[in-house]
């Protein structure tokens, strides 16, 4: 019996060659790379969600840490993060439109889209930038006990957080910068923060307004808020004032939560900062009419993939750090 199998035919989709699957070498590529670099960042938030549930009674709550809005004083929780989302979002339908009109040959038109989609990408990797200085920066302030939790304060009367600006002492100037002129050089220690440990517990003991909050969630999904009593006997545990956030402590609560900001939105701002530039460059090649004289916009089209790629990653981002 004739056993012959068909391994192709004449009309089969892929027709090998140097176009397989009707696709250029150039965007097969870029298909490689996007597929290569969504696995990295797949390791990467599976990294954070593994992280972020084995320590889950611990992690601090994306509504309390992300409350800024540049030029504005208050608590506007995620606000300025949905607008990130946003324009990161509608670049990317610019991108869509520039790429569809390079299909059509109207040169104009890719200017003006590719120019607002280069507009957004530096908006967002501004605001990005501004984030990341804020939230290494901080507002409040925390103390670090001798185990390594961070305590943070509030108002008694109205649940709200307490900086330290607002009830730590000012005594008598018990430490001193040394100075390279006296002499003496240090090696190890960093800047000082604004307040000592002991400034914290005498204002702390002073104000009877102020209370403790702990890293620990209760049952009810909230941080937990010490009695006087408690707040009392635990800042004897402390032995640190930190401000601010960054790869060692994080007063916002835990220090792996900064890790993981740092190094995933940084690795995806790096993404976006690279997308701008490589915008910019096929920016300019279209003023030039490099591609009109191609006599196509394949370009434009390779660059939009990595853009459109860059924004997806975006919402899975957006979505582990600030949502769940």
């Amino acid at each position: 019996m004739d056993s012959t199998v068909t391994t192709g035919t004449e009309g089969s989709v892929w027709g090998g060659g140097n176009r397989p699957l009707g696709a250029s070498y150039g965007k097969m590529m870029m298909w490689f790379f996007i597929v290569s670099d969504a696995l990295t960042f797949s390791g990467f938030l599976a990294s954070y969600g593994f992280s972020r549930f084995k320590f889950i009674e611990t992690w601090p709550i994306a509504d309390e840490v992300f409350t800024h809005v540049p030029f504005f004083h208050g608590n506007f929780p995620m606000y300025y993060v949905a607008f990130m989302t946003f324009i990161l979002i509608m670049s990317s339908v610019t991108m869509v439109l520039a790429v569809d009109a390079g299909h059509r040959m109207m040169k104009n038109r890719v200017i003006i889209y590719m120019f607002l989609t280069i507009i957004g990408g530096a908006i967002f990797v501004g605001s990005q930038a501004w984030e990341w200085a804020t939230f290494i920066r901080g507002d409040y302030g925390a103390v670090e006990t001798r185990g390594g939790r961070i305590l943070q304060f509030v108002k008694a009367d109205t649940g709200e957080r307490a900086a330290l600006a607002d009830f730590a002492a000012t005594l008598p100037e018990t430490r001193e910068r040394q100075e390279s002129r006296n002499g003496i050089w240090f090696e190890s220690e960093g800047s000082l923060p604004t307040y000592s440990v002991e400034e914290v517990a005498e204002g702390l003991r002073a104000n009877p307004n102020i209370l403790i909050r702990t890293e620990q969630l209760n049952e009810d999904g909230h941080k937990t808020v010490l009695n006087r009593e408690q707040t009392l006997e635990k800042i004897k545990d402390a032995r640190l004032v930190v401000e601010g956030a960054n790869l060692i402590r994080n007063e916002y609560g835990s220090r792996l939560f900064a890790d993981f900001f740092f190094f995933i939105t940084g690795f995806h701002g790096f993404h976006v900062f690279s997308g701008v530039v490589i915008n910019i460059i096929i920016f300019f090649n279209v003023i030039l009419g490099t591609y009109e004289r191609r006599g196509h916009y394949e370009m434009v089209e390779k660059v939009g993939l990595y853009w459109h790629f860059v924004d997806l990653v975006w919402v899975f981002v957006f979505t582990f750090f600030y949502l769940v």
